[in-house]
C-alpha cells in the first residue's frame, strides 16, 4: 500500500511531516511518497538525522507550494506543479492509494473535488471528523466542506456516515442523529425540517434531533448538519478543550498539595489530554471522493500525521468508496412527495 503525503503542507513542514512519515512506514508496513520540493525534504531528512531515505520513503519533486490565503480553486488550477496538485494527479492515476495533508482545507478540497472526482451520485463531499464524547467517539459531518446546504445533502450526509462508521469504525447499526437546537421534530429551520423527513424514511437508524450537548454525551454516532454549523461547533469544542485543560492545569499547580494531588492522578490526567486531543485521532476524513482523502489538521506533528496516516490506510482498507457507490440510489432523493 502507498500512502501520499504532502510534505509541505502545514504549520510544522517538511519536519514534523517527514518524521511521522518515517514513523508509519515504519509501523505500518507501508510505502510513504512525499511530495514536495525535493531539496527542501533532503535537506529537512539531513536535519533530523538522515544522510539517505529511509526504508519505505520516496520523494516526489513538486516545485511549488500552495499558501493558505490564497484562492483555493485558482491555485489547484494555475499551480500545476504544487505539491497538492501533484499529489493528487498520483492518487488519481493509481500511483498511490490514499492522500494525507495538514495543508489549505479549501485547496485540499478543490484539488480532490477537481482531479480525484466525487464518486458518481454524490451531490457534494464532507469533512467528517471525530469527536470525543463521554462514550468514546462521534462522527461530526460536515465540518466546513459545505457552508450551505440542502437537504438532499444532509441525507447523504447521513448515509455516508453511516457506512463509515460501520466498515471504518466497527459500529453496528451506527445511530444518526441530526444537529438542532432541540429535540422536539418541529424544531429548526426549514433545512432541518425538510431534512427530518428525509432521514426519518431513509434506510438508517435515524433517533431524531440532537442537541450539542447531547451529542457530547453520546446520543449519537454520526452528528448530520450543515458545513458551517459544523464548523462552528467543532471550533468551540476545541477552545472548550484547550480552556478546560488549561484551567486544571493552573488548578494543579496552585498550592503544593494540588501538586501531590496532580502526581497522584497524572495516569489518569495523562489519558483525559490524550481523549481530548486531535493529535490522537490524526485527521479528518474527506467522505465522497472516489479515493481516500485525509485532512490532518494544520498544526500537526510527528504523531498526528502517523495517526493521520493510520486513518488512510483503514479507509483503504474498508475501500469505503465502493460502499458508496453500491449503495448510491438510497442516497438519492426519491419520491419524496409519495
Amino acid at each position: 500500500m502507498t500512502i501520499i503525503i504532502d510534505a509541505m503542507g502545514g504549520d510544522n513542514a517538511p519536519d514534523e511531516i517527514i518524521l511521522g512519515s518515517i514513523k508509519a512506514a515504519s509501523e505500518l508496513n507501508v510505502e510513504i511518497k512525499l511530495v514536495g520540493r525535493g531539496e527542501d525534504i533532503l535537506r529537512s531528512l539531513e536535519r533530523i538525522g538522515y544522510s539517505e531515505l529511509p526504508t519505505g520513503i520516496k520523494v516526489v519533486n513538486a516545485s511549488e507550494v500552495i499558501d493558505v490565503d490564497e484562492d483555493p480553486t485558482t491555485a489547484i488550477r494555475t499551480k500545476k506543479d504544487s505539491s497538492l496538485t501533484v499529489g493528487f494527479t498520483l492518487l488519481r492515476d493509481g500511483r498511490g492509494d490514499a492522500l494525507v495533508s495538514a495543508g489549505s482545507t479549501g485547496a485540499l478540497l478543490s484539488g480532490a473535488t477537481l482531479i480525484v472526482k466525487r464518486v458518481r451520485g454524490l451531490r457534494r463531499a464532507a469533512l467528517a471528523p471525530l469527536v470525543p464524547s463521554t462514550t468514546g467517539r462521534f462522527m461530526l459531518i460536515d465540518c466546513g466542506a459545505n457552508s450551505e446546504c440542502t437537504p438532499e445533502y444532509l441525507l447523504q450526509f447521513a448515509f455516508m456516515g453511516s457506512f463509515y462508521s460501520e466498515d471504518v469504525l466497527g459500529i453496528k447499526s451506527p445511530r444518526i442523529g441530526l444537529l438542532n437546537n432541540g429535540i422536539e421534530r418541529s424544531k429548526g429551520t426549514q433545512l432541518q425540517l425538510e431534512t427530518y423527513a428525509l432521514l426519518e424514511k431513509a434506510d438508517l437508524n435515524f433517533v431524531g434531533n440532537v442537541e450539542a450537548k447531547d451529542a457530547l454525551k453520546g446520543a449519537c454516532d454520526v452528528l448530520v448538519c450543515d458545513g458551517f454549523t459544523g464548523n462552528v461547533l467543532l471550533k468551540t469544542i476545541e477552545g472548550t478543550a484547550s480552556l478546560v485543560m488549561s484551567e486544571i492545569k493552573s488548578v494543579f499547580k496552585s498550592s503544593f498539595i494540588t501538586i501531590i494531588s496532580a502526581l497522584l492522578i497524572k495516569k489518569r490526567f495523562t489519558g483525559l489530554k490524550e481523549k481530548l486531543s486531535p493529535d490522537s485521532v490524526g485527521g479528518t476524513a474527506l467522505l465522497g471522493i472516489s479515493k481516500p482523502v485525509i485532512k490532518a489538521h494544520g498544526s500537526s506533528g510527528e504523531l498526528a500525521i502517523r495517526n493521520a496516516i493510520a486513518m488512510a490506510v483503514k479507509d483503504v482498507n474498508s475501500d469505503i468508496a465502493t460502499r458508496f457507490k453500491e449503495n448510491i440510489d438510497k442516497m438519492k432523493i426519491t419520491d419524496v412527495e409519495n
